[in-house]
């Protein structure tokens, strides 16, 4: 199931299942409550995207990565996960963080710059925002070599876009995962492009094909598909958990909008290009599906409304309430235990904010 390209689809663009040999059987057990969940996860998700998009717009944080689009590739991996699974996240995996518990606001602290990291890695199994792009894929590696040396029966995933596959950070990691057979998931969302560049810069070749360059097998899945997302993300767990190694997947799915707010894709993408991706938007689909079944009404869509519009009301009325970090603040968490290297510099620090004191900077 891992040696073609061929694309994993199970529910199609216009919300028809699909089956398939041998991923349908992975999500027998996701009934129609359970898709109605799932449709207020990429809702919800969705609505934290877009408020937090319209925060950094109006001067509150300093930078946001969206991931409008790419809301399926998210929540189905993420909902695949085990308590005891690890994430190791690039900087756009708002979605994931939704599903592994983070409280909204906390996600918000390191782009509004008041805080190093945003929550503590282990209470959520997941880690903050990676900037250095593809360094989370060697992390996630690490941490699953030292998870097969512990005998734990949990697995590492990692997150990534197209554009850090041309990393040299990731061809390692495919490197040690497949020599030691790590039980690590590499989970590529190939969103078309790395900023302005499209993935065919990346490589000739599918990012699938890339990671069996290494050994490492792959699959390739349609990343606004949400069911056939969380398939292939439990098998490939499942080889994880029993030893057979890593996986690569690939979820080819789209950025609707900027690279980050910074961006402008005007400058650079057709817009025949996002039209054509609207098509298939994960959040029309699956709703199209439930509505066929008759499983959903108005009353529930309005009440999936006010779910993700109060989640919104929290997150903005939490970022608003962030206090700002004193300076001497850096300072912490630096070590779990007291340093004596970062207590001098502290003090350092100190004595220098003292010298500034009363002064117009």
């Amino acid at each position: 199931m891992f040696d073609t390209d061929d694309l994993v689809q199970l529910v199609t663009e216009s919300g028809e299942r699909r089956a398939h040999s041998d991923f349908s059987p992975y999500v027998e057990d996701i009934d129609f409550p359970t898709l109605r969940k799932l449709y207020e996860d990429l809702v919800v998700v969705r609505r934290i995207d877009s408020e937090a998009t319209a925060l950094q717009r109006q001067g509150e944080l300093g930078l946001w990565a969206p991931l409008l689009g790419q809301e399926a590739a998210q929540v189905g991996s993420a909902r695949a996960l085990d308590a005891e699974d690890f994430v190791f996240a690039s900087y756009r995996e708002h979605g994931v963080a939704y599903c592994r518990g983070v409280d909204p606001t906390h996600m918000l602290r390191f782009w509004r710059g008041s805080t190093h990291s945003g929550w503590n890695p282990f209470e959520y199994k997941m880690t903050t925002p990676a900037i250095i792009v593809g360094s989370q894929a060697l992390h996630a590696t690490g941490y699953a070599m030292g998870m097969q040396l512990d005998g734990a029966t949990g697995a590492a995933i990692t997150y990534f876009g197209d554009g850090a596959t041309s990393q040299g950070d990731v061809s390692e990691a495919f490197g040690f995962a497949a020599s030691f057979s790590a039980p690590v998931v590499f989970f590529c969302q190939n969103n078309q492009w790395a900023i302005s560049e499209p993935v065919s810069v990346q490589t000739p070749v599918s990012i699938a094909a890339r990671g069996r360059g290494f050994g490492v097998p792959a699959v390739r899945v349609d990343g606004n598909d949400v069911l056939a997302v969380i398939a292939v993300t439990r098998a490939a767990l499942e080889r994880a958990r029993e030893g057979s190694g890593p996986t690569l997947i690939e979820a080819v799915t789209y950025r609707m909008g900027p690279h980050t707010t910074s961006d402008d894709p005007t400058r650079y993408r057709p817009a025949a290009m996002d039209d054509e991706w609207k098509a298939k938007d994960p959040l029309d689909r699956i709703r199209a599906l439930l509505e066929a079944a008759g499983v959903i009404d108005d009353e529930y869509l309005a009440a999936v409304q006010r779910q993700a519009d109060e989640t919104a009301a929290a997150l903005r009325r939490g970022c608003l309430e962030t206090i700002k970090p004193t300076a001497l603040s850096m300072f912490d968490h630096v070590y779990v235990e007291p340093h004596p290297l970062v207590d001098e510099e502290r003090r350092q620090f100190a004595s220098y904010l003292a010298t500034l004191e009363g002064t117009h900077r």
